[in-house]
């Protein structure tokens, strides 16, 4: 699928700001599953612009404003292709042993994703070492999608797990930081991915950046897993970057000097042609 992609980031301050510095995610990934054609960064006003790598191999772009300025538009535009991903092989639990040890950093807690008992605390139970783990995956999945409310006020994006959990309401932010704790304490390596639904079909979150996760199966490499939208993650999702949590792949973060309390106004349009 050809996706074209346009994400806009605007703050606009009561006063000049000055030394404005944004670190910003916004280059979709180059990987079996998508190609990237094109990408272009375009900043209003005229800005200072770097890049680099991340530890997890994001390109990550820094955007720094020395001059005083009382707006600051931050585009991104984009075009990829996506590409069909196959159905996963069948594979049990116990083959998952070799994979714990390559890939402990998604397995390990983090600030947004804690150590829990959180298959218990959503009411999942835990797997046999002879049971599918894709078929578990899927039906998880299911599971938060039926069990969870998508509801884009009764979180924020420092909420605490914890919290999401006693209320069952939040955006996919919190479906995905669900699934990477529940998987994780089943020793299941799994990652946080930021990205992009091609808007139409039904598909919840394609009005901003998209979250889902990614799981590691034994032979098969990564899969995503988008409990938001009950789905595997397909030509309709378009990658940005992933991370342990969301803290690791934030679209857009900064500090600048002055200017007061600043209005942020984010627009994301993502069109799909097969």
């Amino acid at each position: 699928m050809r996706c074209e992609i346009r994400h806009t980031t605007t703050y606009a301050y009561p006063k000049p700001a000055w030394d404005s510095f944004n670190e910003v995610r916004l280059h979709p990934s180059r990987e079996a599953r998508q190609s990237v054609r094109s990408f272009h960064l375009l900043v209003d006003p005229d800005a200072e612009i770097s890049s680099h790598r991340d530890y997890f191999g994001a390109i990550v772009h820094h955007v720094h404003v020395h001059a005083p300025h009382t707006h600051l538009t931050i585009e991104a535009q984009a075009v990829v292709d996506t590409h069909p991903v196959p159905d996963p092989a069948p594979v049990p639990f116990a083959e998952l042993r070799a994979a714990r040890r390559d890939h402990t950093e998604f397995l390990v807690p983090s600030p947004r994703v804690p150590g829990g008992d959180w298959p218990e605390v959503f009411g999942v139970a835990r797997p046999a070492p002879g049971d599918d783990l894709p078929t578990f995956l899927r039906d998880l999945t299911t599971t938060l999608h039926r069990g969870l409310t998508y509801d884009g006020e009764a979180t924020e994006v420092h909420t605490p797990l914890a919290e999401f959990a006693r209320h069952r309401r939040g955006v996919c932010q919190d479906y995905t930081h669900a699934m990477l704790g529940i998987v994780r304490q089943l020793g299941v390596p799994a990652r946080y991915v930021s990205g992009y639904l091609v808007s139409g079909g039904g598909m919840v979150g394609a009005a901003a950046t998209h979250a889902w996760a990614e799981c590691f199966l034994p032979g098969q490499g990564w899969l995503g897993f988008d409990p938001t939208n009950d789905c595997l993650a397909r030509e309709k999702h378009v990658k940005i970057g992933h991370g342990r949590e969301y803290g690791d792949v934030s679209p857009v973060r900064g500090t600048y000097y002055g200017g007061g309390q600043g209005k942020l106004d984010v627009a994301v349009h993502v069109y799909g042609d097969q």
